[in-house]
């Protein structure tokens, strides 16, 4: 089902309190989409290379939990603890995170058909403050979606 052709990311906007990051991938809507609501499929791609994620909870209803610790090779763990807010499956969601250092993100997540099996995601975040998280949010979000690629093409074979 993916011809293995997804765009590189692709960056709106990068200011110190805002970042809008997109890509398009060669999966149906709806499959991308389900990559974001359950914690097995999360767990596999939401955390850049080379972290892993350590735990995942994914409560995936307007005011249900989105947590999980990424860990770093050398044990270094960062906490993310969010709530959904809105999900309109499977165009929108949107969730605020509270990340290292107590910086509060608001993220807005779309998901675009451009094709029967085309889906455009688009992140747009933004930070109470700025930080070193937040100076690192680009690469993270390019190195994170290319994990979702990845876990898109192991779903489709």
């Amino acid at each position: 089902m993916l011809a293995g052709n997804e765009s590189k990311t692709t960056v709106v906007t990068h200011k110190p309190l805002e970042l809008v990051v997109s890509r398009t991938f060669e999966a149906p809507r709806e499959l991308v989409f389900e990559a974001w609501t359950k914690a097995e499929h999360v767990s596999r791609w939401f955390t850049p290379k080379p972290l892993t994620t350590h735990d995942c909870e994914v409560d995936f209803r307007p005011g249900g939990v989105f947590r999980l610790v990424m860990r770093m090779p050398n044990g270094t763990e960062f906490p993310m603890d969010a709530r959904f807010g809105e999900i309109v499956a499977p165009e929108r969601l949107t969730f605020v995170a509270h990340i290292h250092g107590g910086n509060e993100v608001h993220t807005t997540v779309t998901f675009t058909e451009e094709g029967p099996a085309r889906t455009k995601v688009t992140a747009h975040q933004t930070y109470a403050f700025e930080s070193d998280a937040t100076r690192g949010a680009l690469q993270g979000w390019t190195a994170t979606l290319e994990q979702l690629a990845e876990h898109l093409k192991e779903r489709s074979s």
